[in-house]
C-alpha cells in the first residue's frame, strides 16, 4: 500500500477516534481518559514493534533520534490532553475540525522547520482547510 492508502487510513482511525474518545469522556475526567487511552497506545505501539521485528533496531537509535522521538511524544501528549479536554466540554462535530487544524500548522510550519517549500496551492488548500475549519466550527 501506498502512504496515500495509510494517510486515509489514518485519517478514518482519526475519525474514530473523535467519536469513541467523545463518548469515553462522558462521565470520566479527561485527563484519566487521556491516560486510560495512552495506556492502550503504548501497549498496542510496543506489540506492534515486538511482533514486527521492529525492536532490533532499539540499541541503534542515536542521542538526536531519541530527542526528536521524546519530544515529538511530549506533543504528542500534550495534544491529546487538550483534545480530550475539548471533547469533554464540546461537541465531537466541533472539535474534530479544529483538531484537525494541525494540517495547516504543519504546512506553515514545514518551511522553516523541515524546509519544505510551499507553493501556491499548498497556500489555497491551508487556506481552504482553515476556512472550513470555522465553517464547520460555526455551523448550528
Amino acid at each position: 500500500m501506498t502512504w496515500v492508502g495509510w494517510a486515509l487510513l489514518s485519517a478514518f482511525f482519526a475519525a474514530m477516534t473523535a467519536l469513541l474518545a467523545k463518548l469515553g469522556v462522558a462521565h470520566v475526567d479527561p485527563n484519566l481518559a487521556t491516560a486510560v487511552r495512552t495506556t492502550v497506545v503504548v501497549l498496542f505501539a510496543w506489540a506492534i514493534a515486538v511482533g514486527f521485528g521492529g525492536t532490533r533496531e532499539l540499541s541503534t537509535l542515536d542521542r538526536r533520534t531519541m530527542l526528536f522521538l521524546g519530544a515529538s511524544g511530549v506533543a504528542t501528549a500534550l495534544s491529546w490532553l487538550c483534545y480530550f479536554r475539548a471533547l469533554a466540554l464540546g461537541p465531537a462535530s466541533k472539535v474534530a475540525p479544529l483538531d484537525k487544524l494541525s494540517v495547516v500548522f504543519v504546512l506553515v510550519l514545514a518551511w522553516p522547520v523541515l524546509g519544505e517549500r510551499p507553493s501556491l496551492m499548498t497556500f489555497v488548500g491551508g487556506g481552504m482547510l482553515t476556512l472550513g475549519a470555522i465553517v464547520l466550527t460555526l455551523a448550528r
